[in-house]
């Protein structure tokens, strides 16, 4: 008499719950520009930017091509040359400062101390960024992936017979540390960064990265008539 055989059950075997998502995870998800700020009286921790920006009103860097130095608002001397990774920058033509129409290079950094500044170029120094732009772009990179150089360079010129010099910029630039490079392109996505000096409705832009201006709050009076609108 044939002696049935049983066949074993095959394990059950659970599905492995879903990982969690681990503290390194979530920390690589924040936004590269925020750091850890403790209170010393509490203990607690809370994230912080670490750059320091007044929307609109940037802190003003000015190139002075007569003396060929750079300076913080006509007051506070930088010296000859800077150096920064660009957070923003746009060439556009316009009527600003009372200067008449120029074709200007506008450039937002963060300085040493993390202040978000701004910087105008315009002739030849507009030409000459120009030259570090094209190269950038065909080796698939921009302004931001850099540091960008930037130093006064005396020139002369005669007129009437007599002459006169002035200074023009020079771009170059070197490799950034990604670290750098991320965090400001994290704090440019999450921040409309722009002058409100310079912000006009002539412009004619050629090309930017980064520069954003927030769109005009509504007068109550349009707020309310489109929301009747959409009832």
């Amino acid at each position: 008499m044939a002696t049935a055989t049983k066949t074993p059950k095959a394990p059950v075997v659970e599905a492995p719950a879903a990982p969690a998502v681990s503290e390194a995870m979530a920390l690589a998800a924040a936004p590269a520009y925020l750091l850890d700020k403790v209170d010393e009286a509490t203990g607690e921790v809370t994230q912080v930017p670490r750059f320091r920006y007044l929307p609109g009103h940037p802190r003003q860097v000015r190139f002075d091509a007569k003396a060929g130095q750079f300076n913080i608002s006509g007051i506070t001397p930088l010296g000859s040359s800077l150096s920064f990774i660009p957070l923003a920058w746009r060439v556009f033509q316009d009527d600003i400062l009372n200067m008449g129409r120029k074709l200007w290079a506008e450039l937002f950094f963060a300085d040493d101390k993390g202040a978000v500044c701004a910087v105008l170029f315009h002739g030849y120094s507009v030409e000459n960024l120009y030259r570090l732009i094209e190269p950038l772009f065909y080796d698939d990179l921009t302004l931001a992936d850099v540091v960008v150089k930037v130093q006064a360079e005396k020139k002369e010129t005669t007129k009437d017979g007599k002459k006169a010099t002035y200074y023009i910029a020079q771009f170059s630039y070197e490799p950034a540390d990604p670290a750098e490079v991320a965090a400001r392109r994290d704090f440019a996505r999450d921040f409309a960064i722009w002058r409100q000096e310079t912000c006009t409705s002539t412009a004619d832009l050629r090309i930017s990265h980064g520069y954003t201006v927030p769109a005009p709050e509504l007068p109550a009076e349009a707020l309310e008539s489109e929301t009747q609108q959409a009832a």
